[in-house]
């Protein structure tokens, strides 16, 4: 269920702090963050985040086409290694029994 337009978007009050002061400095370095509920605002565009996802820090720059997602679907918190090799054993005999 979305959040209530007058309650506007939710941004962590530290996050906000943390890209005003970064604005001013002409020397950036990205911003580490774990709030990954957090919107993306339009002050954030151009600005380099770190966004944790469980494990690791996943770098990413904010553009104008993430303004007002979240910043947990950015950074991904499961891994797929694709399907196990009995899987594709079986679609392998159920294609060379097709040709036939």
């Amino acid at each position: 269920m979305a959040r209530s337009v007058w309650k506007g978007p939710f941004v962590e009050e530290s996050l906000i702090k943390k890209v005003e002061k970064e604005k001013n400095n002409p020397k950036r370095k990205p911003i580490k963050t774990w709030s990954r509920k957090s919107t993306i605002l339009p002050d954030f565009v151009g600005i380099s985040f770190l966004i944790y996802n469980g494990k690791k820090f996943i770098p990413i720059t904010i553009s104008e086409d993430m303004v007002g997602h979240k910043f947990g679907e950015f950074a991904p918190t499961r891994q797929f290694f694709g399907h196990t090799p009995a899987d594709k054993k079986a679609k392998e005999t159920t294609e060379s029994a097709a040709k036939k």
